[in-house]
């Protein structure tokens, strides 16, 4: 089985730390055999508010087609005065049109955590935050759920993680959810 994992995250900034992290992570499902399809800042920008002035169905159509598909996601947050981005949180708002489904919302979705700050606290709430949305929407978190702390130097020049705490937590979060996803999509055929 090759999982379908949909990665969702970013920030305005091109090539921020937010995004980097997500693209460690699945790096790390890509070399578990994952297929996955990357939502990263630039797309995440350019949604309307859900259900907002200038929102149609077209809007966010793709990224909610991937996800009905996916068997797991991997969500990357930047830590915003203490939680989620509104950016990322608009982006997870559009899941609301899987409530329908036979599989409604992340109902049997493995779902690895990327929360990353320029502070420790601000990294705690961010994944709390993430692991609140994710329950709510019947996704399964993974155990481990990266919280980075970023700061200068944190990645070279071709995007590869400096220090060796944020590089293996990253790889676990990509692991597990290609795990997960294999395992709660064979829970799902038996």
């Amino acid at each position: 089985m090759t999982p379908r994992i949909v990665a969702i995250g970013g920030t305005v900034s091109p090539g921020s730390a937010t995004e980097l992290a997500l693209k460690s992570a699945i790096a790390a499902a890509e070399a578990e055999g994952a297929q996955v399809s990357l939502f990263d800042g630039a797309y995440l920008a350019a949604l309307p508010h859900y259900r907002g002035p200038g929102h149609t169905l077209e809007h966010g159509a793709e990224m909610v087609e991937a996800v009905r598909a996916a068997d797991g996601l991997l969500i990357s947050a930047p830590g915003y005065h203490g939680t989620v981005s509104g950016l990322v949180k608009n982006a997870l708002d559009y899941l609301e049109d899987l409530a329908s489904d036979a599989r409604p919302y992340l109902d049997g979705r493995a779902v690895g955590l990327i929360a990353t700050a320029y502070g420790d606290q601000a990294t705690v709430n961010t994944m709390q935050t993430l692991r609140t949305v994710v329950h709510a929407l019947r996704g399964w978190p993974t155990p481990m759920g990266a919280t980075i702390r970023v700061g200068p130097d944190m990645f070279s020049p071709t995007g590869d993680r400096l220090d060796d705490r944020s590089r293996l937590q990253l790889e676990m979060v990509g692991r597990q959810v290609v795990d997960g996803a294999r395992s709660l999509t064979s829970l799902g055929d038996g």
